[in-house]
Formats: structure tokens, C-alpha cells, sequence
């Protein structure tokens, strides 16, 4: 059998682990069960990725990367500002819809991470490059229309972002086609009004 890098090895194992543990969970993830999956021998995991962890955390990345270039190319071009918040909301959504399974193993996987030493960072890395990505396609929007920011693009995407991993658990975990839909629309409504200046905020003491 001809020799494969490890360079050539990691997409087949990440891609081999994705698919596993999306048909049958995160729990069935082991070492061994996906290099069966892959069929190879369990010792070429170890020598590709070193430990489980830097394994999941591999896959996060790429389930991230692979979600955050979906929401990407639905970027409108030519589109106003308002029209593009939708545009992306949208696609998100749909996404979630679409690659529902995929968006639970995340989450799963996010859950494990944030309670795994060696692991948090991979999370800490997954929201921050999101929370990223969606503050430069609110800048971009804005700097393309001419539109005027009342706020930073950072707190409008966090902004969308909280309200948008709500309805995301709420999509996956207790599914309501009509409420979610209700919730969708107020969260890109309230984006849209935070992003113009045109939503009152209310004194709320945290202290």
C-alpha cells in the first residue's frame, strides 16, 4: 500500500470523523471507531493528531469554516444595507435547517470543549472567528451603502450573534417551525434598528 502523509492523512480522518459522529454522535467518536470508519489502523490517528482533543478540535475548526463559507457566498451584491442583514440572516437560518446535523455535532462538540482542558481555546477560537466574520460583513454592507453605524459592527454582530445561537439551540433541541421563524424576524429587526441607532436601550443595572 503506497505510504500517505500525514499533510494527505488529516482531511480524510477529519472528514472520516465528521461523518461518524454525525450519524451516530459524538459519543461514538472514539479513536479506534474512526479510524475504522476511515480503514486505516488506530495508531495512524495518534501519529496524524497526537491526542483526542487536538482530533475534536480539528474537526470544529473545519465544521466552523465549512459554515462560516456557506453564510459567506450568500452575501448580496449591489444590495442595500437592510437588504443584506436579511440576505445573511437568511442563509444562516437556512443553513442551521439544512446542515442541521452538522450544526448539533458543533454544538455537542462545543458543550465537551468548554469543560475539557486543552479544548476551551478551540472554542474560544470557534465563536471569535465568527463573531469576526459576521462584524466584516456588517462593515463591508455599511462601507458599500454608505450607510452610517450607530454602533460598533462588532457589538451589532455579537448583538445578532447572542440572539442568533438562541434560536439555533431552540432549532435543534425543541423545534418550532413558526416560532422560530417569529424569532428570526424580531432578531433582524432589532439588529437592523441597533445597527441605525433607532432601538432604545434601557437602563438595566447589573450591579
Amino acid at each position: 500500500m503506497a505510504h500517505v502523509s500525514a499533510a494527505e492523512r488529516r482531511p480524510q480522518l477529519i472528514k472520516a470523523a465528521i461523518d461518524l459522529m454525525t450519524r451516530e454522535g459524538v459519543a461514538a467518536g472514539s479513536t479506534r471507531a474512526i479510524a475504522a470508519e476511515l480503514g486505516v489502523a488506530q495508531a495512524t490517528v495518534h501519529y496524524t493528531f497526537g491526542t483526542k482533543a487536538d482530533l475534536y478540535r480539528a474537526v470544529m475548526e473545519q465544521l466552523t469554516d465549512d459554515l462560516i463559507a456557506q453564510v459567506e457566498r450568500a452575501a448580496p451584491e449591489g444590495a442595500g444595507f437592510e437588504e443584506t442583514i436579511v440576505a445573511l440572516a437568511g442563509a444562516s437560518w437556512r443553513t442551521v435547517r439544512e446542515e442541521a446535523t452538522r450544526y448539533r455535532l458543533l454544538t455537542e462538540l462545543s458543550m465537551i470543549a468548554l469543560r475539557t482542558p486543552g479544548l476551551s481555546e478551540a472554542y474560544q477560537g470557534y465563536y471569535r472567528g465568527v463573531s469576526e466574520v459576521t462584524a466584516r460583513l456588517v462593515s463591508e454592507a455599511a462601507a458599500r451603502t454608505g450607510y452610517e453605524l450607530a454602533q460598533p459592527a462588532e457589538t451589532v454582530a455579537r448583538f445578532f450573534l447572542a440572539g442568533f445561537d438562541g434560536l439555533t439551540l431552540q432549532c435543534l433541541y425543541a423545534p418550532d417551525e413558526f416560532s422560530g421563524g417569529v424569532g428570526l424576524r424580531a432578531l433582524v429587526s432589532a439588529t437592523v434598528a441597533l445597527a441605525a441607532g433607532r432601538l432604545d436601550l434601557a437602563e438595566v443595572p447589573t450591579s
